[in-house]
């Protein structure tokens, strides 16, 4: 039932010590079923890396994690699919690459992690975690449900439709020389859920 569905957002990383396998990744990525809505290339500095793995600050591996999350580039990605964060955990395996080996032979860090640092990649391990990571890296992304199923259809029928029908009746009253350009500064002109801008704006002084 569509109710039972549950689409969710994950942050993955491909590590500097498997960038260079970062098409083949993102190829098995895209084969399982994810949908890849945000992708970056980056090269973190260490503060950034110590930003990113706070969490970890107290751990005795956290110079160790800095200094190699900051040697080289990475690739970035959000990632959505139906259970996501269990589903790409599923599929990067054990975070120690040995192990991966032994027990999920088929999973990324089995295929390109050499020990439980240099593992290839990353996956967020809950919500709350994938919702921050994704903001650190991709700020003005929107983490909130994505519609499906019926929900998607009412969406669609009761938001979007209505807009999209009267933009295209004008386009054909019109009929303009660039019919592309005028339906998008039409909908750009006439959404009806822009923001209200009150030119009156309250200054309070301290």
């Amino acid at each position: 039932m569509d109710k039972d569905i549950h689409v969710q957002r994950t942050l993955a990383i491909i590590k500097p010590d498997a960038v260079n396998k970062a098409e083949e990744i993102e190829d098995q990525v895209l084969r399982a079923g994810f949908s890849i809505l945000n992708k970056r290339w980056v090269h973190l500095s260490p503060e950034q890396c110590s930003e990113f793995y706070s969490d970890h600050s107290s751990k005795i591996f956290f110079p160790s994690l800095v200094a190699f999350m900051s040697s080289g580039p990475i690739v970035v990605m959000e990632l959505a699919k139906e259970n996501a964060i269990s589903s790409w955990r599923n599929m990067i395996g054990n975070t120690n690459s040995e192990k991966a080996r032994a027990e999920q032979p088929d999973s990324i860090r089995a295929k390109y992690g050499r020990d439980e640092q240099c593992n290839a990649v990353h996956g967020s391990d809950s919500e709350l975690n994938a919702e921050r990571e994704i903001r650190f890296f991709f700020s003005r992304s929107v983490i909130e449900p994505i519609p499906i199923g019926q929900s998607a259809k009412d969406y669609l029928e009761n938001k979007l439709n209505p807009t999209v029908l009267k933009a295209l009746t004008q386009l054909c009253k019109e009929k303009p020389q660039d019919p592309v350009t005028w339906l998008a500064d039409w909908l750009l002109a006439n959404n009806p859920y822009k923001p209200l801008v009150n030119s009156k704006v309250n200054v309070i002084e301290a």
